[in-house]
């Protein structure tokens, strides 16, 4: 087929967790022998962040790590859709898109009627923040990609679309795996952002107290940590390492013991069953992993068994000091985890979903 995406950005993923699935959807399809092109906007927040903070080199690592991909950035007072969709067979339209494209290219489909056209959300934002969503004309596109069972019921009980398809994120096998016999360098490694608030508290009791402890030497990696987070951390002696290329998470992982996930609060009280990328990833690394509680609704995981899960603070210190001090059990647990990955939650899986369902509405 030949596919076309309109993404915020596949080259950056500066606060932008949705490059990492969008970079192995697009590298599975294209060594199936399909013809993808990925569109984002020339003015990209996540994309100009980047080359701000940091130039132009992290685009040129991008290249290098994933050779297959290239992407178009656009100007939207230029843009010429006809030309793009011309040859389509299936369109991506993914939720951080501006509210007039994805008017737009409803509007080109209705008028043409040789591609499918499905809107991909990958956000909590149909619980946070609905009038936003509700803004979004999807009256011509034939359904959703929700990256969850209950936001799938959500659009479903909307009734602003004809259908509603459960499409949850998974590891890019390619470049999440193992990587065995690199030196230690720590205990306890956390990658994510700080959580503009939806999560300040919780990764104070779950990560910042336990580690203070347990006298752990840990590293934290993310962007826009504010000046009194980047104080607790130096507080509590935890290195601060700042934004991390994607592509060299498995690097880092392979060079700390155990990880940890601590979900954002829309997750865990209105979006339950989605666990956003992180500990696909995570455990597509062979990496102990601990999580703060979550509601695995969805049973994608076994908790107990691919990871452990705890209820409060001192559940997370016992669970910590169990992992770092029993090889095997840390061993039994990292097996687990990358099995369950392997078997039901690649990228190579989410493909052959979504041409099911290209299938389905054709």
């Amino acid at each position: 087929m030949h596919i076309v995406m309109f993404y915020q950005t596949l080259l950056s993923d500066w606060n932008h967790g949705n490059a990492h699935f969008l970079r192995g959807i697009a590298t599975e399809l294209i060594n199936r022998g399909h013809k993808v092109e990925i569109y984002e906007p020339e003015d990209s927040w996540s994309y100009k962040n980047l080359v701000l903070e940091h130039g132009h080199n992290p685009v040129t690592q991008f290249h290098a790590a994933y050779p297959l991909l290239t992407a178009s950035r656009y100007d939207r007072a230029t843009l010429d859709l006809n030309r793009i969709l011309e040859c389509a067979n299936l369109v991506l339209v993914h939720e951080w898109n501006d509210h007039e494209l994805v008017r737009a290219i409803g509007a080109h489909r209705k008028r043409n009627q040789h591609y499918r056209l499905l809107f991909h959300d990958t956000h909590h934002r149909m619980v946070t923040d609905p009038k936003s969503m509700v803004a979004y004309d999807l009256s011509n596109y034939d359904g959703v990609l929700a990256y969850g069972a209950i936001l799938r019921d959500l659009y479903k009980a909307d009734g602003r679309v004809q259908r509603a398809w459960k499409w949850h994120e998974a590891a890019d096998t390619r470049i999440f795996h193992p990587v065995e016999n690199l030196e230690n360098e720590g205990d306890l490694v956390w990658i994510g952002n700080w959580g503009d608030g939806e999560r300040s508290a919780e990764i104070e009791e779950f990560i910042i107290q336990p580690i203070k402890s347990l006298s752990l030497k840990s590293r934290f990696h993310g962007v826009r940590y504010p000046g009194e987070a980047l104080q607790i951390l130096s507080d509590a002696g935890i290195e601060y390492a700042g934004w991390l290329p994607n592509f060299e998470v498995p690097q880092v992982f392979g060079r700390y013991k155990v990880t940890v996930h601590v979900p954002r609060r829309p997750y865990i009280k209105a979006l339950p069953g989605i666990p956003t990328i992180r500990p696909f990833e995570a455990l597509a690394c062979g990496i102990p992993l601990i999580c703060s509680p979550w509601d695995d609704a969805e049973h994608l995981f076994t908790p107990g068994q691919d990871f452990l899960m705890v209820r409060n603070g001192k559940e997370m210190r016992q669970a910590l000091n169990a992992v770092l001090n029993d090889k095997a059990m840390a061993k039994e647990l990292a097996a687990s985890g990358l099995k369950t990955i392997q078997t039901r939650h690649t990228c190579a899986h989410r493909v052959d979903e979504l041409l099911a369902i290209a299938k389905e509405i054709q």
